[in-house]
């Protein structure tokens, strides 16, 4: 029997209707699926009917992945490719497999010869570098960070340094509860020269992008990041 294929399949990053950030191929092939392997199962649900999959939810196989699955729970959940059906893989939003477990999902499928197929769609990431105005060329995300001092301004201040050393736009994100503690940490360790973009809410219509130098946002009233899903995004100044 022909395998199936491990489909990557975006998630919306707001409450956005699908046709405002999904292309109408993808929304296809995503109702055409009846086995998804998802971070959370009722996140997942709540996706697949906003798409307006044409089967009942309760008909369709969705299987959850541990957060640090071993290659027996990647054999399990791909038991379904194996016996020749397409699988889509879902995060709880934006691209699959990055900044989260399904990387060693899709590394699975790698090594056991099964096609892996990324579906266009948003990620918060790109959208967020696309619009900050720093270097698009050389960048690197760095998941989350410390989420106390001293390990957060340790980090902050390497992640400075660094940029200004090899010229490279730092991606990072927070717990949307955290925002406003890492925004502060910011302006407290990083060096003045430094441009700081704050991407908030992207694809919603509360969606804010801000670019300015750190001295420029100490004078600045504090934005008000709580609980807005929000890329950060810096690059130091190599004169700093």
């Amino acid at each position: 029997m022909n395998r199936g294929t491990l489909l990557l399949l975006p998630v919306s990053l707001s409450a956005a209707s699908w046709v405002e950030w999904l292309p109408a191929h993808v929304r296809d092939i995503a109702c055409s699926i009846n086995y998804f392997i998802v971070e959370n199962a009722k996140c997942a649900r709540a996706e697949i009917a906003r798409l307006g999959h044409p089967q009942p939810i309760r008909n369709l196989s969705l299987s959850e992945l541990p957060s640090a699955p071993t290659s027996a729970d990647c054999d399990r959940l791909l038991a379904p490719v194996f016996s020749g059906h397409d699988v889509a893989l879902m995060s709880d939003a934006g691209c699959p497999a990055v900044a989260d477990p399904g990387a060693l999902l899709v590394r699975r499928c790698h090594e056991t010869g099964i096609r892996v197929r990324p579906l266009i769609g948003p990620s918060s990431l790109m959208l967020g570098l696309m619009a900050s105005g720093l270097e698009g060329q050389r960048f690197s995300f760095h998941g989350y960070l410390p989420a106390r001092d001293p390990e957060r301004a340790i980090k902050i201040v390497a992640l400075d340094k660094e940029s200004a050393r090899v010229s490279q736009t730092q991606l990072f994100i927070e717990t949307p509860y955290r925002n406003q503690a890492l925004f502060k940490a910011l302006l407290d360790h990083c060096q003045p020269k430094t441009r700081l973009c704050l991407a908030s809410d992207l694809t919603a219509p509360t969606e804010s992008v801000m670019t300015h130098r750190i001295s420029e946002w100490r004078g600045m009233p504090t934005p008000q990041l709580d609980k807005r899903p929000t890329v950060f995004l810096m690059l130091a100044d190599s004169r700093n």
